[in-house]
């Protein structure tokens, strides 16, 4: 079975390019295709590239960006997302494009965390513009000719191998 059984109409695409390593993929903007992208981005293309630590957060926060992406910017339709990871000499970096619905206010979220109950379970949801936030640097988020194009970067210094 291929790394990505995609509906044949919208098929992904990987590229890697020259002296910087870069990989590119254009996925649905489906939860299926989301958890296909991030595995075939993790066990296999960035094994041994960097640490754990910074895989486990680069992990995270592309699945909030991308899960996001999918239950916000595409709700009323469905669409393809660009994703591209590139190593440099400044750590992985990061860009999400699509072409979905304008974040609100055409703004990135605080990722303030709400206060949390004394007693009972845990709130569903939330957490995630926290997350993101917390794990990433030099986040941006700007609309532009009706796509939306996230990025970010994890930190060399303190993930890299």
């Amino acid at each position: 079975m291929p790394a990505f059984p995609f509906l044949p109409h919208m098929p992904p695409t990987m590229a890697h390019d020259g002296p910087v390593d870069s990989t590119r993929l254009v996925i649905p903007s489906t939860p299926l295709a989301v958890r296909q992208a991030l595995r075939a981005l993790f066990d296999g293309l960035m094994t041994g590239a960097i640490t754990q630590t910074a895989r486990d957060a680069a992990q995270i926060v592309l699945a909030e960006a991308l899960n996001n992406v999918v239950e916000h910017a595409y709700a009323q339709s469905p669409g393809e997302i660009e994703v591209t990871v590139t190593f440099s000499a400044t750590g992985l970096v990061c860009s999400i494009t699509d072409a979905g619905l304008p974040m609100p206010g055409a703004c990135l979220p605080p990722g303030d965390l709400a206060p949390l109950p004394k007693t009972g379970d845990l709130p569903e949801g939330g957490f995630g513009w926290h997350l993101i936030r917390a794990l990433s640097q030099d986040l941006h988020y700007r609309r532009e000719e009706g796509r939306n194009l996230l990025s970010f970067r994890i930190d060399a210094k303190q993930f890299m191998q």
